[in-house]
């Protein structure tokens, strides 16, 4: 069986969320802030961007690489999926196109019943009512001995860290402060009991800290 592992991209005060969204760029711009040198690695150019000539290299690079590396099957939040923008548009099928850059199956948490997705290059969106628990199991059978991946967003993944169920926690602190959203850390005190814990800066300035059992 593989790991159950967690990257995310958090500010120096804490924060995975933004909320400087409006419905003309419903990413934001605080978003774009937190998530810059990680979009701006060769890894994220090549497989979201479909731009395989650009991108930096360094230690940003490495993390966004191994990001991808032995994942069997992934979990994520409706709000990951973009339900919360496209409730009702049955034709919604993501923010990545025809061939999303997961490859594998993938279980989104909602209360909305939706039918499978079937994407191109492996990528299968199931769409599941089932608990946090549940869902790992199924998540678990899909990947073989492979790694589950749990996406996000923060509601998402915060029952599975205060829960013990993650192997190996990565968060990328960006070096800003947001101030507001969604804290990582609201209610996990003493999280980082029964981890090994190693950082690591990277040349754009992003802290890399990893949770590992």
């Amino acid at each position: 069986m593989g790991l159950v592992r967690v990257d995310l991209n958090i500010s120096l005060d804490g924060y995975a969320t933004t909320t400087d969204q409006t419905p003309e760029d419903p990413i934001g711009q605080d978003w774009q802030r937190l998530t810059a040198a990680y979009v701006a690695t060769k890894t994220m150019q090549r497989k979201v961007f479909g731009q395989p000539d650009r991108g930096s290299d360094g230690i940003d690079e490495n993390y966004a690489a191994a990001y991808f590396e032995g994942i069997g099957a992934e979990i994520m939040g409706a709000g990951m999926f973009g339900l919360h923008l496209h409730p009702d548009d049955p034709d919604w099928q993501g923010w990545w196109g025809s061939n999303p850059p997961f490859g594998v199956p993938v279980f989104v948490l909602t209360h909305e019943k939706r039918p499978t997705l079937t994407m191109e290059g492996g990528t299968v969106f199931y769409f599941v009512q089932s608990s946090a628990e549940e869902t790992l199991t199924l998540a678990r059978d899909a990947a073989g001995d492979r790694d589950v991946r749990i996406g996000g967003g923060i509601r998402t993944v915060r029952p599975y860290l205060a829960a013990g169920l993650v192997d190996r926690l990565h968060v990328a602190i960006a070096p800003i402060l947001l101030g507001r959203g969604e804290n990582l850390w609201a209610d996990l005190r003493g999280f980082e009991g029964g981890y090994n814990v190693a950082t690591e800066v990277a040349e754009s300035g992003t802290i890399h800290v990893t949770f590992s059992r």
